[in-house]
């Protein structure tokens, strides 16, 4: 295929609200969560993953997605998406008023059914009536494939294997599909491997690239799906979260650590990244424990100086 040009404008979505938060153990209350999100769309991000509603069983720190939702100042033409993984979770995402939300398959049948208790298969048959509801009711969809490049349990996954969930997601309705390095394992070469299988089935413009730092490759991974056309990304504020199924992994790459590459290659944002940091370092203090975001520390020593 021919190589497209780098974009001139990326969209971030910000996932540390759900994905960095949704494995914490210490209770997270609604207003650090409300004054989180808050923070993140004053320095001017425009998606921000805001919660799930998903079993408080399996997810307890997400029980208070609704609330949250209800507690925070909503900006116009900012997203505020939600993950749902079945028809309950939807009933409840359309009683709180939730305009938009995200679907979540796997490349690998090992990790789908120790991950959501289903085949592949399974899985997108479960997310059909999901998607089909929401968008009758006017909701947008967004998908997300996990352990695009390796799983935990099966090793490497074959890019035709990413490419195939991908193509289902975008089938069934989602506009954007979401393509997750769940493990961190990736590096540029395979990145590119898999970005050109599912570009195959699904346009360039509507993937994003999902990438963890446990091998310290997230941001040479963003810099290479960027020249394959790769336009929007999704990130997590003072790199929070991780994968519960996937022992050792470290986090999603920090929004911070993209926004400061992203501005030093002259590609537009629309964040301010001085007022990221701000948000990074309160989510931070309420965990107590430092940010993982490098260029965070760097700026937060430099304000100290």
């Amino acid at each position: 295929m021919t190589q497209p040009t780098m974009p001139s404008h990326v969209k971030i979505v910000e996932v540390g609200p759900r994905d960095g938060l949704q494995n914490e153990k210490a209770v997270i209350t609604v207003a650090v969560k409300v004054g989180l999100v808050d923070r993140l769309t004053a320095a001017g991000l425009a998606v921000v993953e805001t919660g799930s509603f998903v079993s408080p069983k399996w997810v307890p720190q997400m029980a208070d997605s609704a609330a949250v939702y209800a507690g925070i100042t909503r900006k116009p033409g900012v997203s505020y998406p939600f993950l749902v993984p079945n028809e309950k979770g939807l009933e409840a995402a359309l009683a709180a008023g939730v305009e938009e939300i995200a679907i979540f398959g796997a490349a690998s049948e090992t990790f789908s059914r120790k991950n959501i208790n289903a085949s592949i298969a399974e899985s997108l048959v479960r997310f059909e009536p999901v998607a089909r509801a929401a968008r009758d009711a006017g909701v947008r969809v967004r998908g997300y494939v996990s352990t695009v490049i390796a799983c935990p349990y099966e090793g490497a996954i074959a890019p035709a294997a990413v490419a195939r969930v991908a193509r289902a997601l975008r089938d069934m309705g989602c506009y954007e599909v979401s393509l997750g390095d769940t493990i961190g394992v990736g590096t540029p070469a395979s990145t590119l491997a898999m970005l050109d299988a599912v570009a195959r089935e699904v346009p360039v413009r509507e993937l994003a690239g999902h990438f963890h730092d446990t091998y310290g490759q997230a941001l040479a991974n963003v810099y290479a799906a960027l020249e394959f056309g790769i336009a929007v990304f999704d990130s997590s504020v003072a790199g929070l979260g991780g994968c519960p199924y996937a022992k050792g992994a470290t986090g999603n790459v920090a929004t911070e650590d993209v926004v400061y590459l992203l501005h030093g290659q002259g590609i537009a944002t629309g964040v301010d990244l001085d007022a990221l940091v701000d948000a990074g370092a309160f989510i931070s203090a309420a965990l107590g424990r430092p940010t993982g975001s490098r260029v965070a520390r760097a700026v937060l020593a430099k304000r100290t100086a």
